[in-house]
C-alpha cells in the first residue's frame, strides 16, 4: 500500500481508502449479504488506514458501524467524517426528503437541509464523537456547502474545533475552487472530496488542478462510477427502491455498449498485470494529476481486499494512454 499526506495536516493516509456510504444500505439497496465489520477489519489488516463515513450515510447508522468496527484499533486508522446536512431541524437551505432507502417522494420520514451554522457544526462533532466512539476525528469535512452560511464562518468553527483538538485537519467535500479560497482565507484547508471516475471527470480542470496547485489532498469518491466498472454488473440486474443507480445513466440499456467498450480496455491491461478491472480502475484514479487518493466501499472482507491490494499497482505511461483514450472514446 502506498501512502501521501493529507494537504499540510502530516497525516499519512493510504491512496486506497474505505468509503463507508454503502455500509447502512442506504441508497444502496438494503443491507443484504453486509459483513461491515468484517470488511473493516479486513481493509486494516491489509494497509487502508483510511476510513470516511458520514453521519448522512444511514442517519448516523455508518459512523455507528464503523466506530464499532474500530475499537480497539482506533490507533491504526484515520479516521474521516463530515458535517452539514442536518435532519433534525429546519435550517439552512432545503436539499431533500428522505427515508431508510434514500431519497422520498412518499411517505418523507426525514427532511434534509444544508447547514454549516456554526452552532450545528459543535453540535455535529460532538454526536460524531459519540457514534464513532473516539475522542477525536482525523479529518473533518464540510459534507455539502451551505449557501445560507457564510463559508468563512463555518471555516472559523471548523478552526476552534481543531484547536480544540477535536480534530486534527479540515476538509471540505462537494466545493468549488471560488468556495475553497473562502475555507483557505480563514485557515489551512487540507483536503477536497468530490465524485470522480474515469465516467466522471468534470473536476479535472477545475477541483483536481486547484488541489495539485494548493497542496490539496483530492479524494475522489466514487471513483468504480458506483460499481459500473467493476465489470460486475449486467444487464440484467434489478436495483432495489432507493438506490442510487436507478436513475444512473451509466446504468441505462442505451449507455451499455459504451460501457463494454471501456471495460474491454480495461480487461486487456488487467489480464497483462494479473489482476482484476476492478483494480486498474482506482490504480488509474489515483494516477492522475491532482487526484491523491480514493474512496472505494466494500461489502465484506474479500471485496475490502482486493481493494487493497489496488493501491500496491503501478501503472506504465504506455498503460495511462491507452485507458485515457479509452475512457475519452466514451465522451464522458
Amino acid at each position: 500500500m502506498r501512502y501521501r499526506t493529507l494537504g499540510n495536516s502530516g497525516i499519512e493516509a493510504s491512496v486506497v481508502g474505505f468509503g463507508a456510504w454503502a455500509l447502512g444500505g442506504w441508497m444502496w439497496g438494503g443491507t443484504d449479504q453486509n459483513d461491515p465489520v468484517g470488511a473493516i477489519h479486513a481493509a486494516i489488516d491489509h494497509g487502508i488506514n483510511l476510513l470516511d463515513t458520514a453521519p448522512m450515510y444511514g442517519y448516523g447508522h455508518s459512523e455507528s458501524v464503523v466506530g464499532e468496527a474500530i475499537k480497539g484499533r482506533r490507533d491504526k486508522v484515520v479516521l474521516a467524517t463530515k458535517c452539514g446536512l442536518n435532519w433534525w431541524s429546519e435550517e439552512g437551505e432545503k436539499f431533500f426528503d428522505g427515508d431508510e432507502q434514500g431519497r422520498a417522494q412518499d411517505e418523507v420520514k426525514y427532511k434534509v437541509y444544508k447547514n454549516l451554522r456554526p452552532k450545528e457544526i459543535r453540535h455535529e462533532v460532538e454526536q460524531s464523537l459519540k457514534r464513532l466512539q473516539t475522542d477525536w476525528i482525523d479529518l473533518y469535512q464540510t459534507h455539502w456547502q451551505d449557501p445560507t452560511t457564510a463559508t468563512e464562518d463555518a471555516m472559523a468553527e471548523l478552526v476552534r474545533l481543531k484547536q480544540e483538538g477535536k480534530i486534527r485537519a479540515i476538509g471540505c467535500s462537494n466545493a468549488t475552487p471560488d468556495q475553497m479560497k473562502r475555507y483557505l482565507s480563514v485557515g489551512e484547508l487540507d483536503t477536497d472530496q468530490e465524485q470522480y471516475s474515469m465516467l466522471q471527470r468534470q473536476h479535472e480542470p477545475g477541483n483536481l488542478a486547484f488541489c495539485a496547485e494548493n497542496n490539496i489532498a483530492f479524494l475522489a469518491y466514487s471513483p468504480l462510477a458506483l460499481g459500473i466498472l467493476s465489470g460486475k454488473v449486467d444487464l440484467n440486474r434489478k436495483f432495489n427502491r432507493g438506490d442510487v443507480r436507478l436513475a444512473n445513466p451509466w446504468y441505462q440499456p442505451e449507455n451499455r455498449p459504451k460501457i463494454d467498450q471501456l471495460l474491454k480496455a480495461i480487461q486487456a491491461v488487467a489480464e497483462e498485470k494479473r489482476v482484476t478491472i476492478s483494480q486498474v480502475v482506482i490504480a488509474w484514479t489515483v494516477s492522475q494529476p491532482g487526484c491523491t487518493h480514493a474512496l472505494v466501499g466494500a461489502r465484506n472482507g474479500e471485496q475490502a481486499m482486493a481493494n487493497a491490494k489496488a493501491g500496491e499497482i503501478e501503472l506504465t505511461p504506455g498503460e495511462l494512454k491507452a485507458l485515457r483514450s479509452a475512457v475519452e472514446a466514451t465522451g464522458a
